[in-house]
């Protein structure tokens, strides 16, 4: 009998942010649970926030348990050998009606010493982008931790910053150690190592119905730091009903598909795909079962399903590790 394995979604895990909105309701049809949501983890093995899933006849069993029982089969030869049972990617849609926090994370060195986590490598994809939104990715200059510091005590860090006016389409990836903040009336897919560890350097003042502030790392961000100038910004052109490659990392590869019309997909079985639906609609063929697909939507497809087909019309990030 062969194993009950299907493309496969989950129930969005939605988290309240001071600075969220409603973006996610409005533009992504997600059933948010306030005004002020933040972010939608679509796949995710971060303690306490285990993705279930809510198609097919393994609905309510959630990614742990379905990697304990099929390993290799979902995640992939590769990926088994290298991580385990331990699924390292995670998948999210974020919406910021105001601006996040100045932050950073640490690498996976920094990171397993301190936490016993992964660090943070982290990618974006701009899916909607207000009149006048930008980003704040890295330093304008070369600079050093003396004058961070000074800037940083001055409240004029913002001075030194690099900020990038930003539009939908645009790809960002952002190594660890790059001090970065997402602006204001922006709406993205975020695909980053399986870590929940931040640094927040700055919070632009800001404070809860108590008048108290979030907690700042200033201390632990020294050492995680790059001072240097980065770039960030990935360039691309998409052709339709190609598989186009946008991003080609340590940690994870994201093509960019243009679909309109069809496009067989072939893989091999050294890692499971993800794909993420950023717009339009879209069905999946695969072994005479039909799939369908909206903007919003995440796949995890396990890496043992091979080949398949997209009919549609919609832009698509297919993930690979």
């Amino acid at each position: 009998m062969t194993k009950p394995l299907y493309p496969f979604t989950f129930e969005p895990i939605f988290k309240e942010r001071i600075w969220g909105g409603t973006k996610l309701r409005d533009y992504l049809n997600k059933s948010i649970s306030s005004e002020i949501t933040g972010e939608s983890w679509e796949l995710s093995t971060v303690p306490n926030d285990v993705s279930v899933v809510n198609n097919g006849i393994l609905k309510g069993k959630n990614l742990n348990e379905l990697i304990d029982q099929f390993p290799e089969e979902i995640l992939g030869k590769e990926v088994y050998s290298r991580f385990g049972k331990q699924f390292p990617l995670l998948f999210k849609y974020l919406d910021a009606r105001e601006d996040l926090s100045i932050q950073l994370h640490p690498n996976d060195e920094l990171a397993k010493a301190r936490h016993n986590s992964f660090g943070k490598t982290e990618m974006w994809y701009v899916m909607h982008a207000d009149k006048g939104a930008r980003l704040i990715i890295g330093f304008k200059e070369d600079t050093n931790q003396a004058d961070y510091l000074s800037h940083l005590k001055n409240k004029s860090l913002l001075t030194i910053l690099n900020e990038i006016p930003v539009k939908k389409g645009d790809v960002f990836l952002l190594e660890t150690g790059t001090v970065h903040a997402i602006g204001g009336g922006i709406l993205l897919a975020e695909i980053q190592q399986t870590s929940d560890i931040t640094y927040r350097v700055y919070d632009w003042d800001r404070v809860d119905s108590n008048g108290k502030g979030r907690e700042l790392h200033t201390e632990l961000a020294l050492e995680a730091i790059n001072f240097q100038t980065v770039s960030a910004k990935k360039e691309y052109t998409t052709i339709e009903n190609k598989t186009i490659s946008v991003v080609d990392c340590p940690y994870f590869k994201t093509n960019i598909i243009e679909l309109n019309g069809e496009i067989p997909i072939h893989t091999n079985k050294d890692s499971f795909t993800v794909l993420m639906c950023t717009d339009g609609n879209l069905e999946l063929y695969l072994n005479d079962e039909k799939y369908v697909y909206k903007a919003g939507d995440t796949v995890l497809i396990p890496a043992v399903l091979t080949s398949f087909l997209l009919k549609g019309k919609a832009t698509l990030l297919e993930i690979t590790v």
